[in-house]
């Protein structure tokens, strides 16, 4: 990934040393600070620059390149709104060979616009080049933003720049291939975070301690695979952490064939991306490690591979989940409700009061939703509604599905308790949500289905591949709930 300092600073970008800057105009305002030569004001009467939203024009003055960038009306000018235009901004100035990138933050915005800035800088300057050989120089990213304000912005800035990281940090981990990127790879990189030393504590199954612990909706899916799954559990307790203990719980399926009922071959490569939900937990629990954040938090992550083989779980076999649930595997492509169904249980044996799980769980919710928003369902209104608004604040929106009885009565099965998939295909986002509201049962609980937005998002700052969604808003979850 690509790796950028950031900083902010009270001084004004022409005390910078900064090789490019950025200054936005809103509908209605001129240039507030001028070069001593009028240059950026002229752009803007000539028409060069605009006031539209994420116009660019670009002149040279007093020995450095100046981007002004239209940011529409200031009352739609929001956080979304400043990370699509850092976006564009930052896209241009790599052209240009940025290497130190300022941005004026415009006068009398909120921490949460200036943090848009960095995010959306540093999520557009990402590159997964790792396994390419071409001459990384070209168009490279910035090596600094610095954000120039009239107010200390020191705290915004560098929650935006840890959080943004951990972001990038996801992205990684989903980009890796799957021979690269085993269950026991992805359990290293949670003991590698903490060996950072601030405060996160991580505990790993192995496949057979798995097994033993009675997880057996788990194990059927992991026992066809050469690679040992890993149930990879991470506890951060900050310093006057307060509120209820959270579980995060996240699906990490390294990669899913789709085991005996295999997926059809054309987009196969894609599901090497099935681990993004486990990714974000991983990621944001360590964001809020070096946050030093108040918050109490469980990380459950659940991560095989699903894989045809001659030991693999077969279509009409029936298991039994920790909780003693038994379940009928009707369909070994729906495998991500089985791991997370023995998550969710851990999770609540360890004690979690609320429990958000983060999954790229159905097809069905790519067709509803697109990548635009994530599927949300949840057991609790006040949750739900928390979540919902978190999702709005953050740019990691959410959109709320219904749970109802009726559609439990679907995920019954006919000789178990339950079917992991049910004999209609109508309303599959929903009712693979009921299969996993049966174990969460009364705990307040909330599912994220990122399918649609884990990976191929259109948006400026995104690229081609995964997105590391849920980082931020799982993030912000706990820092809420912790009051």
């Amino acid at each position: 990934m690509t790796h950028v300092r950031i900083e902010a600073t009270t001084d004004s970008p022409l005390d910078t040393d900064a090789d490019t800057v950025a200054v936005g105009v809103f509908e209605g305002d001129d240039i507030a600070h001028d070069t001593p030569d009028g240059a950026l004001q002229a752009l803007l009467d000539a028409g060069e620059a605009r006031r539209a939203f994420k116009r660019l024009a670009v002149t040279h003055a007093q020995g450095r390149r100046w981007i002004v960038v239209g940011l529409g009306t200031r009352g739609d000018f929001d956080a979304e709104r400043a990370r699509v235009v850092a976006a564009v901004t930052h896209a241009r100035a790599r052209e240009l060979g940025v290497q130190t990138l300022c941005w004026e933050a415009p006068h009398h915005v909120s921490d949460q616009i200036v943090a848009g800035l960095i995010e959306g800088t540093m999520l557009q300057g990402y590159r997964f080049d790792r396994y390419k050989s071409a001459d990384r120089e070209s168009n490279r990213a910035a090596e600094r933003l610095v954000i120039s304000s009239h107010h200390d912005v020191d705290d915004a800035v560098e929650a935006a720049a840890v959080v943004t990281a951990a972001q990038n940090s996801a992205r990684d981990l989903g980009n890796t291939p799957a021979n690269d990127l085993p269950p026991e790879a992805l359990a290293a990189r949670a003991r590698e975070i903490a060996g950072e030393g601030h405060g996160v504590v991580v505990t790993t199954l192995d496949e057979s301690e798995i097994r033993d612990a009675g997880m057996g909706a788990f194990s059927a899916v992991a026992q066809s695979s050469g690679h040992g799954a890993r149930l990879i559990a991470l506890r951060y307790r900050g310093p006057g952490a307060g509120g209820p203990l959270l579980a995060m719980v996240g699906k990490a399926i390294t990669f899913d064939s789709g085991g005996l009922s295999l997926k059809p071959a054309a987009r196969m490569h894609e599901m090497k991306f099935d681990m993004c939900g486990g990714a974000a937990v991983i990621e944001a629990i360590g964001a809020l490690g070096r946050l030093g954040a108040p918050v109490d938090v469980l990380g459950v992550v659940g991560s095989t591979e699903n894989l045809p083989g001659p030991n693999a779980v077969k279509p009409g076999d029936i298991v039994h989940a920790l909780d003693g649930t038994t379940i009928e595997v009707n369909n070994t492509d729906a495998e991500g409700r089985l791991v997370l169904a023995d998550c969710i249980t851990y999770a609540i044996r360890e004690g979690a009061e609320r429990i958000v799980d983060i999954a790229t769980l159905t097809g069905g919710v790519v067709v509803a939703l697109g990548s635009a928003y994530s599927g949300l369902m949840s057991n609790d209104d006040t949750l739900a509604d928390l979540v919902a608004g978190l999702g709005r604040a953050t740019g990691e929106r959410v959109w709320r599905l219904p749970l109802d009885r009726d559609y439990a009565d679907m995920v019954k099965g006919r000789f178990a308790e339950l079917t992991n998939i049910t004999e209609r295909r109508e309303a599959s986002s929903i009712t693979a949500a009921e299969f996993l509201h049966h174990f969460a049962g009364e705990v307040p609980w909330a599912h994220l289905d990122i399918a649609g937005t884990a990976y191929g998002a259109r948006r400026p700052y995104f690229d081609k591949g995964a997105t590391g969604v849920g980082v931020r808003l799982l993030v912000a979850i706990a820092q809420d709930l912790a009051g």
